[in-house]
């Protein structure tokens, strides 16, 4: 079974975009535009602190009448992250992702942020391996 390091290794870049929790949320969404993300880790004296999303700016920001101009992220940032490891398996992530109505995981190693998977990660990995178990079983089929 594949695991989140496999992903993390496959992804096309590594980058992973962090801000600190005092940047307005117009900045947090400067950043997600230009990096082309839906959520940001957010990180205070090198550790995480939390994670914003699309969502946590619709539900907590938009819907409760917030300005995005001056609004710290630190307002409407989700501080309970849930987070994996590079050895926990693709099937535990998609698990945990739906069980949790997650579409981010902050990867972490040994106290380190390494990386960060998304449900679209996931998805791609998914839709890849059964691709290939798709040609293996033609393959079989036909013989070859």
């Amino acid at each position: 079974m594949k695991t989140v390091a496999d992903i993390l290794r496959s992804k096309r870049t590594q980058d992973v975009y962090t801000i600190t929790p005092d940047v307005t949320v117009l900045d947090a969404l400067r950043v997600m535009a230009d990096k082309n993300v839906g959520a940001l880790l957010i990180t205070e004296e090198g550790q995480l602190a939390g994670i914003v999303s699309e969502r946590d700016y619709a539900r907590k920001g938009v819907l409760q009448g917030r300005s995005s101009i001056g609004t710290q992220v630190r307002e409407i940032m989700t501080t309970e992250v849930i987070t994996v490891t590079p050895a926990q398996s693709v099937l535990e992530c998609m698990t945990l992702m739906t069980d949790r109505h997650l579409r981010h995981l902050p990867v972490i190693e040994n106290g380190n942020l390494v990386g960060l998977l998304s449900i679209g990660d996931i998805v791609k990995d998914t839709l890849a391996e059964k691709d290939g178990l798709i040609q293996q079983l033609e393959q079989y089929i036909r013989g070859e």
